[in-house]
């Protein structure tokens, strides 16, 4: 028999700990406090505005001429800071890598030639594949978004894995280091990645 002390007087109150009912009590409590410890904690709702907001700073970065150029309608790759179409009638072809007698490596080397405006280099310089264009020129921000996240048109890609290429992929990387005489996107890098992340993690909404 157990007694409570209050006060410095012994409380009318008596627990005996070893009685059915105290037992059943304490059993009662500890279940409880297991089941509060093995509650996984609620997940993060996802921000829908949020990730429009963000994509929307992604589409500027898509649809500048570092960017777009590379992602035309056509078949002919486009130039400059105003995106013309790329002289000497050069061609994607069906591998992405330019037609007979005129490959994209005849001109583009495995890095940057020095001088303004020269042609730029990267070992996989390159556009798309005719089957998965992936065209950035002409479209809105929800239509751009609904084909980022289409796999059928982004490479097979899933949101991971379109995060993971816009941060690391090495030819994307080349946006953001295009040699002399170009303008850079709108955004770093490294923003452009937190961006897309917010949008990826909100659960990739689109622009309406």
């Amino acid at each position: 028999m157990n007694r409570f002390v209050a006060r410095g007087k012994e409380s009318p109150w008596k627990l005996d700990l070893k009685s059915p009912r105290a037992l059943g009590l304490l059993s009662v409590v500890a279940a409880s406090a297991l089941i509060a410890v093995r509650l996984p904690a609620r997940p993060a709702k996802r921000d829908a505005d949020a990730s429009r907001a963000a994509f929307l700073e992604v589409y500027r970065v898509l649809t500048s001429p570092r960017c777009q150029n590379c992602h035309p309608a056509g078949d002919a790759p486009l130039q400059g800071d105003d995106s013309h179409v790329h002289s000497q009638n050069v061609k994607g072809g069906k591998d992405g890598h330019g037609v007979y007698g005129m490959r994209c490596d005849t001109c583009h080397q495995i890095k940057n030639l020095p001088g303004e405006h020269m042609p730029p280099g990267n070992p996989k310089w390159s556009v798309p594949v005719p089957e998965q264009k992936m065209v950035f020129v002409g479209r809105s921000p929800a239509e751009l978004c609904q084909q980022l996240k289409d796999p059928k048109q982004n490479g097979g890609r899933t949101l991971a894995m379109l995060l993971d290429h816009v941060a690391n992929d090495d030819l994307v990387g080349w946006g953001w280091n295009p040699g002399d005489g170009r303008t850079l996107p709108p955004l770093s890098r490294v923003e452009t990645a937190a961006q897309m992340k917010v949008w990826v993690e909100g659960g990739a909404a689109c622009p309406e």
